[in-house]
Parts: C-alpha cells; structure tokens; sequence
C-alpha cells in the first residue's frame, strides 16, 4: 500500500470484524476507559520499544513506570489547558464517574484523573482521532517531562 494510503488500525479491525454501528457518545466512561487504557499503553511500548532492543523485564518495567496512574494525572495535568472544550467534557465526566473499583498504589484523585486521561483516549480512538490521541500523548510526554 503506498505511503500516506494507510487505513488506521480501526478502520481495518471494523473491517474485518465488522463493527462501528453504535454511537460512541452512548458508551459508559468505564467502557471508553478500558479501550483507552489499552490504546495508552500500545503508544507507550511502541515508542518503548523503538528505543531499541532490550529484554522483556526491562521493557516492561520501563512501560510500567509511565502506564501507571501517578503517571497519567501528571501527564493529564500537563495537557488538560490545551484540549477541546468537548474533551475536557468527556474527561471531567469520566474522572467524575462511579468507579468499581480501587487505586492500586495510587492516590484516589490520581487514579480518577488516569480513567478520565484513558477515557479521553478510548473516545479519540473510537473516533478514529489517532493524530489527536498521539498529539496529546507526545505533548503530555514532553510537558510533564515524562522519561520512556
């Protein structure tokens, strides 16, 4: 396929699979949240991972220090000003959602303001906004200083 022609990841796993007929604005926090956790973390071990060759424990524990909730409340901190008025909407409603369950080795206010960052990134992705989810993530990297 020639450069520039390249369908996006949901694109080619809608069709594929099939999917796409629900409207995103219906999901739940939660939900938008657990797809953007893992859309979080393929950027993270992506840009990890072509820091060059190394074995798995270390790349694990480099991605573990970043995909983590400490992480992403600075990271959302650092972007929160410069996002949509509607993304603010959908990560003030996802950090002030009803969670099930509980903060491992996070403050409570971190590991709201990480599901509300996964949130965020679940809804650009189900929305096939993957420049803006990269945009943010690299503007996050660097404001907050993050070290991959």
């Amino acid at each position: 396929m020639e450069k520039g022609l390249e369908r996006s990841l949901l694109s080619q796993i809608r069709e594929t699979f099939g999917g796409g007929d629900v409207d995103i604005r219906t999901y739940s926090p939660v939900t938008l949240a657990y797809i953007g956790d893992a859309v979080f973390e393929l950027i993270i071990r992506t840009l990890i991972v072509e820091k060059g060759q190394r074995a798995a424990n270390t790349l694990h524990k480099h991605t573990t220090k970043v995909v983590c909730a400490q992480t992403q409340a600075k990271m959302i901190d650092a972007v929160y000003d410069t996002l949509t008025e509607e993304e603010q909407d959908i990560y003030r409603r996802s950090k002030n959602t009803k969670l099930h369950s509980t903060a491992k080795n996070a403050s409570l206010a971190d590991y709201r303001k990480a599901t509300g960052f996964e949130a965020l990134c679940g809804y650009l992705f189900l929305e096939d906004d993957v420049e803006r989810i990269t945009q943010l993530v690299k503007q996050a990297v660097d404001t907050a200083q993050v070290e991959l």
